[in-house]
């Protein structure tokens, strides 16, 4: 089955992140960003968890271009065509598990665009990548992110302390094929 890279929701456009859209993140050269997404990008975009990640993602798809989609979406609010935050994976994996994660910015939260974009892409990543489990970690403390995960359905399976940042847990949720709801 051909790949659409492309989702559409009532109200957003999730659009994987292109090489050339990532490089001119990188480069925090607006101008060209805004023309490359037909889309305003707010200044705060560039101050995003996702920027730390960037070159490794440069990197990825300079080495493996099939990995467009399995990493970086962008979220664009389409009834002002505004860049409102990031999601995707953690990389394609050969047993069919997905990592996911997301971000919203700050005055677009808590309006239910997160919900919405995580649904949509989870029902992309069951249809169009084939995944055949999705996971994703959320601070305990982090209200917002675990009902998202809660209301797609995803169980929590455990909790995990963070290697690189001791005394620090999150939970782990699974989602699979068979277990999905229609949320």
């Amino acid at each position: 089955m051909e790949q659409i890279l492309y989702i559409d929701t009532q109200r957003l456009e999730l659009l994987p992140c292109s090489l050339e859209v990532a490089q001119a993140t990188l480069a925090r050269n607006k101008p060209l960003l805004e023309k490359l997404l037909t889309a305003y990008v707010p200044d705060d975009w560039y101050t995003t968890q996702i920027q730390d990640f960037l070159p490794k993602y440069i990197d990825i798809l300079k080495s493996e271009p099939s990995q467009l989609g399995y990493g970086v979406w962008l979220i664009i609010r389409t009834d002002d065509s505004t860049l409102i935050g990031n999601l995707g994976f953690g990389g394609k994996s050969e047993n069919g598990e997905l990592e996911i994660g997301y971000e919203v910015l700050a005055d677009y939260r808590n309006r239910g665009y997160g919900t919405e974009a995580v649904a949509a892409l989870v029902d992309f990543a069951f249809t169009q990548l084939e995944a055949k489990k999705i996971i994703a970690h959320t601070p305990t403390d982090h209200v917002a992110s675990i009902r998202i995960v809660e209301k797609l359905g995803m169980q929590k399976v455990g909790t995990v302390e963070v290697e690189h940042m001791p005394g620090f847990a999150v939970y782990r949720w699974e989602l699979t094929l068979e277990s999905r709801n229609t949320y």
